[in-house]
């Protein structure tokens, strides 16, 4: 599997570390949420209550099948609500 550089977002760098980024390994959404998950578990109740995910400008709040390339843009930020 790939690693894919993560970059978060707002009040969620707490909850790895206070970093602003971090790489994990994987191919979809649902692989790097899983690997976050695992790897910072206050990350894993951030992502059980909801996170949106930006791969190269496009954001996803459902879609965790979306493949994506190891040199993408990748942000993981609190969940986008609103209309």
């Amino acid at each position: 599997m790939m690693m894919v550089k993560v970059q978060v977002w707002g009040s969620l760098k707490s909850a790895i570390g206070g970093a602003d980024a971090v790489e994990v390994e994987g191919e979809t959404i649902n692989d790097l949420l899983k690997a976050l998950a695992r790897q910072y578990p206050a990350m894993a109740d951030a992502i059980q209550r909801g996170v949106s995910v930006s791969v190269d400008g496009q954001i996803y709040a459902n879609s965790v099948m979306v493949p994506v390339r190891p040199d993408a843009d990748v942000f993981v930020l609190p969940k986008l609500v609103g209309g």
